[in-house]
């Protein structure tokens, strides 16, 4: 794998340099598009494997943004499941031979991290008015304005810097074992970075949820979910 912090475009669509990360991204996202849109068209009454597997997992959606945010989470299932699935496709994206994970590389990260700042700001409005929200930066004195606008800034990195490293660490392990082992010894470490995959994705999916909970309670600085943070 090449340096992460630098992507060569393979292509421009006029101005605009388009790399193999964007590339990735753009066939995931259209796979669980087509995907969606398919699953949508067969749902039955009476469930089949496949039915119930879907309906299991975003059970376990709702029930983790119910138990975090104590809320309906109908307003939010949408976007936290796309984040947690997405994620996750991405991360195990590199089981394909020739394939960089869209969420080995720094912009993939930042935009979904943008995403999960700007969906706070949005919910945040949403739930307490322009003014609420923006008087939750005063909670609990006004002096906390600057430390708590901070606050916002660097738990957006602190996604970015989460996602980032472990994911791309993994793929850099397995690379250099790959190529000084061959092709079998990896195995191991191949299942460890799946789990590693699958445990970001939820991480980063519950630390959404957490924040968008943290606005739309109006505590900006501190959440209280039901759930305690998670931890690497």
């Amino acid at each position: 794998m090449e340096n992460p912090l630098i992507t060569q475009p393979l292509f421009y669509v006029g101005p605009v340099p388009i790399t193999s990360a964007v590339l990735v991204t753009w066939g995931i996202m259209a796979c669980l598009t087509a995907f969606s849109v398919w699953m949508s068209g067969r749902l039955r009454t009476t469930p089949d494997g496949l039915q119930s597997a879907v309906e299991l997992l975003v059970d376990t959606i709702d029930g983790q943004i119910r138990d975090t945010m104590n809320r309906d989470p109908a307003p939010y299932r949408a976007l936290i499941g796309t984040i947690f699935v997405f994620v996750l496709i991405s991360n195990w994206s590199s089981l394909i031979p020739g394939i960089e994970p869209p969420t080995a590389h720094l912009e993939t990260d930042a935009a979904l991290a943008l995403i999960v700042f700007v969906a706070t700001v949005i919910y945040g409005v949403q739930a307490q008015g322009v003014k609420g929200y923006l008087a939750g930066f005063a909670d609990p004195s006004w002096v906390m304005i600057p430390l708590n606008i901070v606050e916002q800034i660097t738990r957006t990195f602190s996604l970015i810097v989460r996602l980032f490293g472990n994911v791309m660490s993994g793929v850099f392990v397995i690379g250099i074992v790959l190529s000084l082992a061959g092709l079998f010894l990896p195995i191991p470490l191949i299942a460890l970075d799946l789990l590693t995959g699958a445990v970001q994705a939820y991480i980063f999916a519950v630390l959404a949820t957490v924040f968008i909970g943290s606005a739309v309670e109006g505590g900006h600085a501190t959440a209280k979910p039901a759930t305690k943070e998670p931890t690497q």
